[in-house]
């Protein structure tokens, strides 16, 4: 493969477009749809007993009212389980709309489709519905105690048991020269992309087929979930994902209830539907993330190395399972981060609560293991009287034990193993990136000031690029242009840009040249969706590998022409030609006008290629056995495992003690994605991951009441940070190519919010001297932290010299 624009910075392509307006998002699409409004549980957990639509009747403009009771066949039945795990044993689904019981606020019980959505929303207000309130849970600590049930075949509240466990945890719990116990919370939050959910029908009643667009991060399987459920065949049903607004893994589940319900009633009604979500819908019927209570145990030896970690984790899922247990999963697997542990046990308790569904939401359950292990390191450091960075140091898988085993399974059932990295040349960028050994002047200039100042850090090892597959179709046109198609789903990645890069590298073609369509089931059928940092990893390789499937062909083409062996021949700016040999060219278009065996008949291009072709062999059919017309291939790739990407983040915080307000002054990153196709798009990658983070450490929390109504159900209320809470983020790059993919490349999307919540609860502990055992944390929280009888820590951070304080 040449390299050009391999590793380059190049400008993100779709930008142009987008800044200035030019996007088309769900909404955009079709302004003379009929609209859909949506009637939704004011409870948490209340039975149905009677829906009333009389006074909706008369509302001028109304077009239909759906309830349960108007659904038929597989639209009927509970919504799918999409990933089933065998310790998942008890999974619960809910309904396209809800059958007889609702079991969180924001559950679709009514659905109503008018002439525009201020019609639809005036006739769902005049819908009266009668309620049988039932007991509710809320929080983990409620699910556990089952004073009260979410569903009724569920008596202990709990969806799933998940175990893992590698060597005696007792024995070697016992035989620890220390061991300390403690128990830590995170909270929820949320995704809060800048576009919502949406869904746009359009029924062709001519050839009985549907096309939909819908703001999701899995257009391929959203397509299979309509076809199955509305019964019809997959050929009829096209699925598209427009410019899709930010999905950061809530709009990876599919199908949403809305998903089917809109493609139903454009097809009952024979005219196109739309619904947009509304930010207060977002809020309670969408996914959240993130609540844990993390019970910790852990043996360490004089010198701070670890010996054995026990974790019990109980893992809030809300009220149903639809994607399975992959969160609590990646929290139990991912937690060991880039420790040299020898024994280790995990058990996940994944239980009901009467709120909102449980989802990834970026890192997907890795914040939380990342919070688990690295509070465990600062507590090590913090009794032993040591560094917390060479604590951290003494633990680190070291370069020569790669791969490494940890004998355990990962989250798609194989084999747990870190394919590659250098963890200590990480750590030692990270002490140089962020003057870990110069803190202590820092802090003695705040304390003149009046200030408290800490640092903290956190390392974490990320598993990337998860298959099963993705797939990648590559076509030269006769004009030159190369259109790249994937099934994948873009939602402001970059994915535009660097499948680019990656086809423009292998063919040899200028990249203005290339054209990238994603998440369109009429140019690519099958696909798995944007989610767990696989695109470059999975997709960019599938890329690749058609890339050079048309390369291959063109150059045999090319040779024929030119009568040289094809492996003499070379491209390079879209010009295939003989190696040390100027002017015997022939032009990749001119090739791509060669393989279609009707090329004389479309233009003079066409006509003027012919003398390149030369008199035919009669003696051959036109299209060779097992070839086919076109400059075009279509490939996948399907990974062996997972690729493991690393990084450690060091955050510098200052607390004014007047007010106790919390800013973060200094934010230092370390990343590891194996190759680095583009280090622009990584780069922002991690900035808008460090920005997420900060908010889950200080700002983002989903704060229901005991009734399970969200209190802070707006913008007003929910807290997140603005451009103006983000620090300045310093990164340095560190490339240990994965031996797993021919490109060497690893995946990057999620790290930069995975260990943020650690790292900065490290420097505000660090700051106060109070243990920090919850996040997010709030200025009134640590004011009320620092004057409480909670337990004082002793300081560990570096003075001046690199010695402790």
């Amino acid at each position: 493969m040449t390299t050009k624009f391999f590793g380059e910075p190049v400008r993100r392509r779709e930008d142009a477009r987008l800044i200035v307006g030019k996007g088309r998002y769900l909404d955009d699409i079709d302004s003379g749809a009929y609209a859909a409004a949506f009637v939704r549980s004011p409870y948490a957990h209340a039975r149905v007993v009677d829906i009333d639509v009389a006074d909706a009747l008369d509302v001028d403009g109304l077009l239909a009212i759906y309830t349960y009771e108007d659904l038929t066949g597989p639209m009927a039945e509970p919504l799918p389980v999409l990933i089933p795990h065998p310790q998942l044993t008890a999974p619960r689904t809910g309904y396209p709309l809800v059958r007889d019981v609702a079991r969180h606020v924001g559950e679709p019980v009514v659905m109503v489709v008018a002439t525009d959505r201020y019609v639809a929303e005036d006739a769902a207000d005049r819908i009266s519905i009668t309620w049988e309130e039932l007991p509710v849970v809320v929080g983990v600590d409620a699910a556990e105690r089952a004073d009260a049930v979410v569903h009724p075949d569920v008596p202990d509240n709990i969806a799933a048991r998940h175990h893992q466990e590698t060597g005696d945890v007792e024995a070697a719990l016992a035989a620890s020269t220390h061991t300390l116990s403690f128990t830590q919370y995170f909270e929820r939050s949320a995704s809060m992309p800048m576009e919502g959910k949406g869904v746009h029908a359009r029924w062709d009643d001519a050839d009985s087929s549907l096309r939909v667009y819908s703001s999701t991060q899995a257009s391929t399987s959203v397509r299979a979930a309509i076809a199955a459920k509305l019964q019809l065949s997959m050929e009829k049903v096209e699925v598209i994902a427009p410019d899709v607004g930010g999905g950061f893994g809530v709009k990876i589940v599919h199908p949403w209830p809305e998903e089917l319900l809109v493609p139903m009633a454009a097809r009952l009604l024979g005219h196109p539907v739309k619904w947009t979500e509304d930010r207060r819908e977002h809020f309670i019927s969408s996914a959240h993330e993130r609540q844990q209570r993390q019970e910790i145990t852990i043996g360490y030896d004089d010198d701070g190395r670890i010996t054995a970690l026990d974790v019990l984790v109980w893992h809030d899922h809300g009220a149903y399972t639809p994607y399975g247990i992959i969160v609590p999963i990646n929290t139990a697997t991912q937690l060991l981060g880039p420790y040299d542990i020898p024994v280790y046990r995990a058990v996940v308790n994944s239980v009901y609560t009467n709120t909102v569904i449980v989802t990834p939401y970026r890192g997907a359950g890795r914040p939380q293991g990342c919070f688990a292990m690295e509070r465990a390191m600062d507590r090590i450091a913090q009794e032993r009287g040591l560094d917390r960075l060479e604590v951290r140091m003494r633990n680190l898988i070291q370069p020569d034990q790669f791969p490494y085993d940890w004998g355990l399974t990962f989250q798609d059932g194989r084999p747990l193993v870190y394919d590659s990295g250098d963890y200590p040349g990480m750590m030692d960028k990270l002490r140089a990136l962020a003057d870990w050994d110069g803190f202590g002047e820092r802090r003695a200039e705040a304390e003149e000031r009046g200030k408290l100042r800490g640092i903290g850090l956190a390392p974490y090892v990320e598993g990337t690029g998860p298959g099963p597959y993705e797939g990648a179709h590559v076509q030269v046109l006769g004009s030159g242009k190369v259109l790249v198609s994937t099934g994948l789903t873009s939602q402001g990645q970059g994915h535009e840009t660097v499948f680019a890069q990656l086809a423009a590298a292998e063919l040899g073609v200028p990249i203005e040249d290339v054209e990238v369509t994603t998440g369109d089931t009429r140019r690519f059928g099958y696909a798995v969706g944007t989610f767990a940092s696989r695109a470059a990893v999975v997709s960019g390789n599938a890329v690749a590998q058609a890339a050079r499937g048309v390369r291959e062909k063109a150059l045999r083409i090319a040779a024929d022409v030119l009568e040289v062996d094809p492996a003499d021949l070379e491209i390079d700016e879209g010009l295939i030609g003989v190696k040390g040999t100027p002017g015997a060219t022939i032009p990749l278009r001119t090739v791509a006008v060669l393989s279609n065996p009707l090329r004389y008949a479309f233009d003079e291009a066409a006509r003027q290629a012919t003398q390149f072709a030369g008199p035919g062999d009669d003696s051959k059919p036109p299209v060779a056995e097992g070839d086919a017309p076109g400059l075009e291939h279509t490939d996948y790739y399907s990974p062996l495992r997972s690729t493991f990407a690393s990084g450690a983040h060091a955050a510098e915080v200052e607390i004014d003690p007047a007010t106790w307000e919390i800013e973060i002054v200094q934010y230092s990153v370390v990343h590891d994605c194996g190759n680095v196709v583009n280090p622009m798009i990584v780069e922002g990658q991690v900035h808008g991951g460090v920005a997420q983070g900060v908010g889950g450490a200080l700002y983002e929390r989903m704060a229901y009441d005991r009734d399970g109504q969200l209190t802070n159900a707006s913008f007003m209320d929910f807290l997140m940070p603005y451009a103006s809470e983000v620090p300045p983020v310093v990164i340095d790059h560190q490339e240990t190519p994965s031996p797993l993919n021919a490109l060497g490349i690893k995946g990057a999307g999620e790290a930069g919010v995975i260990p943020g919540s650690a790292a900065i609860a490290s420097a505000i502990e660090d700051a106060v001297g109070r243990r920090i055992a919850a996040m997010p944390i709030s200025p009134t929280e640590l004011y009320d932290l620092v004057r409480s009888d909670t337990e004082r820590v002793i300081n560990s951070s570096p003075d001046a010299t690199g010695a402790m304080a």
